[in-house]
């Protein structure tokens, strides 16, 4: 008998135990979100600088919810990362599901944004509440991005509430491997969404040239 979870349910422990997926921690594995990053422009700094005093201002009056977070904070970024345009689109709420014969498990929800370049997955986006860690969504993006059609290359995604946001790598196998990059935050010193920008971009750079 089949059982079917929701993404937004599966943990890490249901994900390793029933579609083999483990985390790689050597520092090779995942250099995308450190090299070769593209310069960010004046003007695309001005415009993330003012991005990052909208969300400052609104933190004032929670709850910030998942809608919020992407009008505010994602939508610029993707703009600005030359997602809305030619060659790549983006989808929302894309539906996707899982499974796994063997152990019966099937796993179905919805991808918050997906970024697209022809049909290769560039950017699983999940966004959260303002309030919530980002540990909270992993599992979810994780399943989402098992989920590509493409298992030869690697899917990239990015978790954010908001404030904080986090890349991660997925290479599919006979026993998956993720990698995560380090946490960048919106309050740190300086403006860590340059960063943020800099890392799509490159990403973006990857898709067009497979």
């Amino acid at each position: 008998m089949i059982r079917t979870t929701a993404a937004r349910e599966i943990t890490l422990y249901e994900l390793e135990a029933n579609f083999d997926i483990q985390l790689v921690e050597e520092d090779q594995f995942f250099r995308e979100w450190q090299d070769k990053l593209p310069e960010i422009t004046d003007a695309e700094k001005q415009r993330l600088d003012r991005v990052k005093a909208s969300y400052t201002n609104l933190t004032k009056y929670p709850p910030l919810l998942e809608n919020t977070v992407k009008m505010v904070v994602l939508s610029p970024l993707l703009d600005l990362a030359g997602f809305y345009l030619h060659p790549f689109h983006i989808k929302s709420e894309k539906s996707v599901e899982i499974a796994e014969e063997d152990e019966g498990v099937l796993v179905r929800g919805e991808i918050d944004v997906l970024a697209l370049f022809e049909e290769f997955w560039v950017v699983v986006i999940e966004s959260k509440k303002a309030a919530f860690s980002l540990e909270v969504g992993k599992p979810q993006l994780l399943a989402y991005m098992l989920s590509n059609p493409h298992p030869e290359k690697p899917v990239y995604g990015l978790i954010t509430n908001g404030s904080s946001f986090r890349f991660v790598k997925l290479v599919k196998g006979e026993i998956s491997q993720y990698a995560v990059s380090k946490l960048f935050d919106i309050f740190n010193p300086g403006n860590e969404l340059y960063s943020v920008l800099s890392v799509l971009k490159r990403l973006g750079q990857l898709a067009s040239r497979n």
